[in-house]
Protein backbone atom coordinates (compact mmCIF):
# COMPACT_ATOMS: atom_id res chain seq x y z
CA UNK A 1 0.00 0.00 0.00
CA UNK A 2 2.77 2.43 0.93
CA UNK A 3 4.70 1.50 -2.21
CA UNK A 4 1.61 2.23 -4.33
CA UNK A 5 1.19 5.67 -2.74
CA UNK A 6 4.85 6.53 -3.37
CA UNK A 7 4.72 5.19 -6.93
CA UNK A 8 1.58 7.21 -7.72
CA UNK A 9 3.12 10.35 -6.20
CA UNK A 10 6.29 9.88 -8.26
CA UNK A 11 4.28 9.36 -11.47
CA UNK A 12 2.25 12.53 -10.85
CA UNK A 13 5.39 14.55 -10.07
CA UNK A 14 7.05 13.23 -13.23
CA UNK A 15 4.00 14.30 -15.28
CA UNK A 16 4.18 17.75 -13.69
CA UNK A 17 7.84 18.08 -14.70
CA UNK A 18 7.10 16.86 -18.25
CA UNK A 19 4.22 19.34 -18.54
CA UNK A 20 6.49 22.17 -17.38
CA UNK A 21 9.11 21.25 -19.99
CA UNK A 22 6.41 21.10 -22.68
CA UNK A 23 5.19 24.55 -21.60
CA UNK A 24 8.77 25.82 -21.78
CA UNK A 25 8.87 24.58 -25.38
CA UNK A 26 6.03 26.94 -26.23
CA UNK A 27 7.91 29.94 -24.83
CA UNK A 28 10.16 30.94 -27.66
CA UNK A 29 13.76 31.95 -27.52
CA UNK A 30 15.66 33.83 -30.21
CA UNK A 31 16.41 30.60 -32.07
CA UNK A 32 13.93 28.85 -34.33
CA UNK A 33 12.63 25.42 -33.38
CA UNK A 34 9.67 23.55 -34.82
CA UNK A 35 8.10 22.95 -31.38
CA UNK A 36 6.91 26.55 -31.40
CA UNK A 37 4.29 25.63 -34.00
CA UNK A 38 3.21 22.34 -32.33
CA UNK A 39 0.00 23.79 -30.93
CA UNK A 40 -1.05 25.85 -33.95
CA UNK A 41 -4.51 24.79 -35.17
CA UNK A 42 -5.37 25.13 -38.86
CA UNK A 43 -8.90 25.25 -40.26
CA UNK A 44 -8.79 22.07 -42.38
CA UNK A 45 -12.06 21.81 -44.34
CA UNK A 46 -14.07 23.16 -41.40
CA UNK A 47 -12.39 21.29 -38.55
CA UNK A 48 -9.49 22.57 -36.42
CA UNK A 49 -6.44 20.38 -37.10
CA UNK A 50 -2.88 20.55 -35.77
CA UNK A 51 -0.42 22.12 -38.21
CA UNK A 52 1.79 19.02 -38.11
CA UNK A 53 -1.10 16.99 -39.57
CA UNK A 54 -1.54 19.16 -42.67
CA UNK A 55 2.05 20.24 -43.39
CA UNK A 56 5.70 19.31 -43.03
CA UNK A 57 7.40 21.62 -40.50
CA UNK A 58 11.21 21.91 -40.78
CA UNK A 59 14.07 24.22 -39.85
CA UNK A 60 15.40 26.15 -42.84
CA UNK A 61 18.20 27.73 -40.78
CA UNK A 62 18.82 28.87 -37.18
CA UNK A 63 16.32 31.71 -37.47
CA UNK A 64 13.72 30.39 -39.95
CA UNK A 65 11.09 27.65 -39.86
CA UNK A 66 9.82 26.24 -43.15
CA UNK A 67 6.25 24.96 -43.50
CA UNK A 68 5.47 22.83 -46.57
CA UNK A 69 1.70 22.16 -46.84
CA UNK A 70 0.71 18.78 -48.24
CA UNK A 71 -2.07 20.44 -50.24
CA UNK A 72 -1.46 23.64 -52.22
CA UNK A 73 -4.85 25.11 -51.24
CA UNK A 74 -3.82 24.99 -47.54
CA UNK A 75 -1.12 27.70 -47.88
CA UNK A 76 -3.53 30.56 -47.03
CA UNK A 77 -5.23 28.91 -44.03
CA UNK A 78 -1.86 27.80 -42.59
CA UNK A 79 -0.38 31.29 -42.96
CA UNK A 80 -3.48 32.78 -41.28
CA UNK A 81 -3.34 30.20 -38.44
CA UNK A 82 0.33 30.98 -37.70
CA UNK A 83 -0.40 34.72 -37.72
CA UNK A 84 -3.45 34.29 -35.44
CA UNK A 85 -1.66 31.96 -32.98
CA UNK A 86 -0.43 34.94 -30.90
CA UNK A 87 3.20 33.85 -31.11
CA UNK A 88 4.47 37.13 -32.49
CA UNK A 89 5.39 35.49 -35.79
CA UNK A 90 4.89 36.90 -39.29
CA UNK A 91 4.93 34.12 -41.92
CA UNK A 92 5.77 34.86 -45.56
CA UNK A 93 4.66 32.69 -48.48
CA UNK A 94 7.18 31.79 -51.14
CA UNK A 95 5.31 29.76 -53.76
CA UNK A 96 3.94 26.73 -51.94
CA UNK A 97 6.39 27.04 -49.01
CA UNK A 98 5.69 29.23 -45.99
CA UNK A 99 8.76 30.74 -44.34
CA UNK A 100 8.43 31.78 -40.70
CA UNK A 101 11.35 34.04 -39.66
CA UNK A 102 12.05 34.36 -35.94
CA UNK A 103 12.28 38.01 -34.90
CA UNK A 104 15.10 38.99 -32.55
CA UNK A 105 14.03 39.23 -28.93
CA UNK A 106 14.47 42.63 -27.30
CA UNK A 107 15.90 42.84 -23.79
CA UNK A 108 12.48 43.90 -22.47
CA UNK A 109 10.75 40.97 -24.19
CA UNK A 110 13.34 38.56 -22.75
CA UNK A 111 12.64 39.83 -19.22
CA UNK A 112 8.89 39.47 -19.79
CA UNK A 113 9.41 35.88 -20.97
CA UNK A 114 11.52 35.13 -17.87
CA UNK A 115 8.62 36.36 -15.72
CA UNK A 116 6.31 33.98 -17.59
CA UNK A 117 8.81 31.13 -17.12
CA UNK A 118 9.09 31.81 -13.37
CA UNK A 119 5.31 31.85 -13.08
CA UNK A 120 5.13 28.44 -14.83
CA UNK A 121 7.81 27.14 -12.44
CA UNK A 122 5.84 28.32 -9.42
CA UNK A 123 2.72 26.54 -10.71
CA UNK A 124 4.76 23.35 -11.18
CA UNK A 125 6.16 23.57 -7.64
CA UNK A 126 2.65 24.06 -6.24
CA UNK A 127 1.47 21.02 -8.20
CA UNK A 128 4.34 18.91 -6.79
CA UNK A 129 3.53 20.08 -3.26
CA UNK A 130 -0.13 19.21 -3.80
CA UNK A 131 0.90 15.69 -4.82
CA UNK A 132 2.97 15.47 -1.61
CA UNK A 133 -0.01 16.64 0.45
CA UNK A 134 -2.30 14.06 -1.16
CA UNK A 135 0.23 11.27 -0.57
CA UNK A 136 0.62 12.27 3.09
CA UNK A 137 -3.18 12.33 3.53
CA UNK A 138 -3.36 8.78 2.13
CA UNK A 139 -0.65 7.69 4.58
CA UNK A 140 -2.50 9.30 7.52
CA UNK A 141 -5.69 7.51 6.45
CA UNK A 142 -3.84 4.17 6.40
CA UNK A 143 -2.51 4.91 9.90
CA UNK A 144 -5.98 5.90 11.14
CA UNK A 145 -7.43 2.67 9.70
CA UNK A 146 -4.62 0.81 11.52
CA UNK A 147 -3.28 -0.69 8.28
CA UNK A 148 0.26 0.63 8.93
CA UNK A 149 2.26 1.51 12.05
CA UNK A 150 3.23 5.03 13.09
CA UNK A 151 6.88 4.24 12.27
CA UNK A 152 5.94 3.08 8.77
CA UNK A 153 3.85 6.22 8.23
CA UNK A 154 6.70 8.46 9.43
CA UNK A 155 9.25 6.70 7.18
CA UNK A 156 6.90 6.88 4.19
CA UNK A 157 6.29 10.59 4.78
CA UNK A 158 10.05 11.17 4.89
CA UNK A 159 10.44 9.31 1.59
CA UNK A 160 7.62 11.34 0.01
CA UNK A 161 9.36 14.53 1.23
CA UNK A 162 12.66 13.38 -0.34
CA UNK A 163 10.79 12.70 -3.59
CA UNK A 164 9.26 16.18 -3.43
CA UNK A 165 12.66 17.76 -2.80
CA UNK A 166 14.15 15.87 -5.76
CA UNK A 167 11.45 17.12 -8.13
CA UNK A 168 11.71 20.71 -6.86
CA UNK A 169 15.46 20.57 -7.67
CA UNK A 170 14.64 19.20 -11.16
CA UNK A 171 12.16 22.04 -11.68
CA UNK A 172 14.80 24.58 -10.62
CA UNK A 173 17.31 23.04 -13.04
CA UNK A 174 14.76 23.36 -15.85
CA UNK A 175 14.19 27.02 -14.84
CA UNK A 176 17.90 27.86 -14.91
CA UNK A 177 18.34 26.16 -18.29
CA UNK A 178 15.39 28.06 -19.78
CA UNK A 179 16.56 31.39 -18.32
CA UNK A 180 20.03 30.85 -19.79
CA UNK A 181 18.40 29.96 -23.12
CA UNK A 182 16.29 33.13 -23.07
CA UNK A 183 19.15 35.43 -22.13
CA UNK A 184 21.51 34.01 -24.79
CA UNK A 185 21.72 36.42 -27.67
Amino acid sequence: MIADIKKTAEQKMTKTLETLKADFGKIRTGRAHTGILDHVQVDYYGSPTLLSQVANVTLVDARTIGVQPWEKNMVGPIEKAIRDADLGLNPATNGDVIRVPMPMLTEERRKDLIKVVRSEVEHAKVAVRNVRRDANEHLKKLLKDKKISEDDERRAQDEVQKLTDRFVVEIDKALHAKEADLMAV
